[in-house]
């Protein structure tokens, strides 16, 4: 009903009309208050550099994070990366995370994000807390964010900002009414704009998420997702419908889908329930660092990779890597 309505194909978001018009002028003064300088930002002794998004919903955001982790690292720059550790609550904050760490305590992108690149991670609702944290423990030449592009308490050097291509803006409206956290205009101040599927516009980077193989989650057996018999799909991310087109477009046959809430939490036994005898379970990556502490032996994830195409990603690294120089 949500994608219906932010899509525009629902009329039901014109009594929303109100509310965006409210979110809208909130969050339009504090950006301002910031570009006074009413209200200052920290800013870290290092550059950051923020990759965020103007919708609600997934966009693909943290495998262009991961990507960015590791094309840096490829020539020498240590990057670290921060995050707000949404559907995760930890003791204390700023947290630092370790092998140890859970989902349930930094939530699951950070967590996925720290096994996939190695790079330190740092979550906290104060984001600034988060870099001074890694920045005491770790050498850290540069700071990613993992969202925070409407965080303006920290200030940055870089914006990034990923759009979902087939979407892309919806009906254009704000939350509630609409998907939009700022309006489409802001696009015209960031630094580089990365399109994830769809029809890339001029200027803008495109990009596409490259499947690997299915990956057992108990075995770390590798086999193609076409030859998996019997498949449940399974995700938690903020549009499933893309991770159960991307799997039919590996060959999968599906027998049953269950699209689930953005960084839901994951009970063994419910997950468990999901399948019959005889059925597999194959779900995103993100969802696989909830489940991996619990797996069974029918349970697969699928790893995807950013793909940047064109001129323009190369340009953009040496912007990045000019910061730390």
């Amino acid at each position: 009903m949500i994608a219906r309505i932010w899509s525009g194909e629902s009329p039901l978001w014109l009594p929303l009309l109100p509310l965006s018009w409210l979110y809208g002028l909130v969050s339009g003064l504090i950006r301002l208050l910031y570009r006074l300088g009413l209200k200052r930002a920290w800013r870290a002794p290092v550059p950051v550099v923020v990759v965020g998004n103007l919708t609600a919903g997934g966009n693909g955001k943290t495998p262009v994070v991961i990507w960015l982790v590791e094309q840096l690292q490829k020539r020498g720059i240590r990057p670290g990366v921060v995050s707000r550790g949404y559907g995760g609550k930890a003791a204390q904050y700023p947290l630092l995370l370790t092998a140890e760490t859970t989902t349930a305590e930094a939530g699951d992108e950070p967590v996925l994000i720290y096994q996939r690149t190695g790079a330190p991670v740092a979550v906290s609702p104060v984001r600034s807390d988060a870099v001074q944290a890694l920045l005491a423990e770790h050498a850290v030449d540069i700071i990613i964010t993992d969202d925070g592009l409407q965080h303006y308490a920290l200030a940055r050097d870089k914006e990034i900002v990923v759009i979902d291509g087939v979407r892309r803006f919806g009906n254009g409206w704000w939350l509630p009414a609409g998907p939009m956290r700022e309006r489409a205009s802001r696009l015209r101040s960031v630094d580089a704009v990365i399109v994830n599927g769809g029809e890339a516009k001029p200027g803008e980077i495109p990009m596409h998420l490259r499947p690997g193989m299915a990956v057992n989650l108990l075995t770390g057996e590798r086999r193609a997702v076409s030859l998996l018999p019997a498949l449940v799909a399974m995700a938690g991310i903020g549009h499933p419908p893309r991770f159960f087109a991307t799997l039919e477009q590996c060959g999968a046959r599906l027998e049953k889908r269950v699209p689930l809430a953005d960084h839901q939490a994951l009970v063994p036994d419910q997950v468990a329930a999901l399948t019959a005898p005889g059925q597999m379970l194959i779900m995103t990556e993100k969802d696989a660092v909830k489940c991996r502490a619990f797996a069974k032996d029918n349970w697969w994830y699928l790893p995807v990779d950013a793909e940047l195409s064109g001129e323009q990603p190369e340009q953009l690294l040496k912007e990045l890597i000019a910061l730390v120089q």
